[in-house]
């Protein structure tokens, strides 16, 4: 028996459209090709579903989470703080998955709340999401899922942290569902649905990354928001991860793997409403590990940087120009503010701290101002940019 034959797939019902938009900012095409009523997808009930797949596919992602426990367990072992340079990364590239893209030095500068470059504001949105993600972790239910897309989306989503009340769909225009690519349940089945979606990720007899990859998948079907689904629904894999105890120490960079092929990502999404779970499976393992050699890649890149700021920095070892520099690695923009604040220093000392570094060129100020002075670390922020081009390209080499 496949899994297609076993892994139930959406089924349809009408319902009556009633325009939104008033009908004189529409053309007289576009109003007659949305008359009439349309379908919206039924999820099926997962909670207590049997789940059956191939061999090989349950063998690829039992060897993606053996990886993946490995590299947390490197990761957590170094000093560097690379849970935070890993979630931010991963935070950027599952946000480049929605086509919002910023360099690593907009992002830094909008966690300062130094710019208000839309795309960079919204990443740190996901910053919070993901964070919000895996400290919650204890609690995978509704109000976990509520809390991630509140932090999300907050400032962006009149609605952020509510589950939509209205008609949302994928793909067609913007005037109604009529010939959308997948239209979601109604509004009205979101509350019940995601009551039993969350049932099914408390589950413990299932592997994790097939665990994860199908509630992923099924968070999308029913596209409980009315934006920030991607997001939110990629946040929900690392709550799983954490809670299964996968990963315990960093943020395991995945969207960064699934942006190597995004159409194959959105084709198994696709699959997955048609019933067949097994697309969904193979393309979360074969992110896992291209996105493991990735961030093994970044992690390398990001050790021997600081491995070579102590051979240039001038400092004795107790001074406070060490403890800036493993913070620039977490924050590779920083103010004077910044600084006083996460190493509980005046902000006058903060600044003087800053000589040697600066002196080595490990940090450069960068505004060309007397006040509201910034400075950067410059090779970790193109160590992070490069860590983005890579998620692009379906090879690393």
């Amino acid at each position: 028996m496949s899994s297609v034959d076993v892994w139930p797939k959406v089924q349809w019902e009408e319902y009556l459209w009633v325009p939104t938009l008033p009908a004189e900012l529409v053309s007289r095409r576009v109003r007659e090709r949305h008359r009439g009523p349309y379908r919206a997808a039924t999820v099926p009930l997962i909670a207590r579903q049997r789940v059956v797949l191939p061999s090989a596919v349950l063998a690829a992602a039992e060897e993606a989470s053996i990886d993946i426990a490995r590299f947390d367990a490197e990761a957590g072992a170094m000093v560097a703080p690379f849970g935070a340079v890993l979630l931010r990364s991963e935070s950027s590239s599952s946000s480049r998955i929605e086509n919002l893209t910023s360099g690593a030095k907009a992002i830094a500068l909008a966690e300062l709340g130094a710019t208000d470059q839309r795309n960079a504001v919204e990443i740190i949105g996901n910053v919070h999401a993901m964070q919000t993600a895996i400290d919650l972790s204890d609690s995978l239910d509704e109000d976990l899922v509520l809390a991630v897309h509140a932090a999300l989306m907050t400032g962006h989503e009149p609605a952020a942290g509510q589950w939509r009340t209205r008609q949302v769909w994928i793909g067609g225009d913007n005037f109604g569902p009529h010939g959308a690519e997948f239209v979601p349940p109604h509004h009205d089945r979101v509350p019940a649905a995601m009551a039993d979606l969350m049932a099914f990720t408390r589950r413990d007899d299932i592997p994790i990354l097939v665990h994860a990859a199908l509630a992923h998948a099924h968070f999308e079907t029913v596209h409980p928001f009315t934006d920030g689904n991607g997001r939110t629904g990629r946040a929900l894999i690392h709550s799983m991860l954490r809670t299964r105890q996968l990963t315990r120490n960093v943020t395991v960079p995945i969207a960064a793997g699934l942006l190597t092929d995004v159409t194959t990502y959105f084709a198994a999404l696709t699959a997955y409403r048609n019933g067949d779970p097994v697309p969904i499976v193979t393309r979360m393992a074969e992110a896992t590990f291209a996105a493991l050699t990735n961030a093994r890649l970044l992690v390398s890149e990001v050790i021997e940087i600081r491995r070579e700021w102590a051979a240039a920095v001038n400092a004795r070892p107790q001074a406070t120009a060490w403890r800036i520099a493993d913070l620039a690695l977490r924050l590779p923009v920083l103010d004077a503010e910044t600084i006083a604040r996460e190493l509980d220093l005046p902000p006058s000392n903060a600044v003087r701290a800053l000589d040697p570094l600066v002196d080595a060129g490990v940090l450069t100020e960068f505004t060309g101002k007397r006040r509201n002075r910034m400075w950067q670390a410059r090779e970790i922020l193109d160590a992070l940019d490069a860590f983005a081009a890579r998620a692009g390209r379906r090879s690393l080499g």
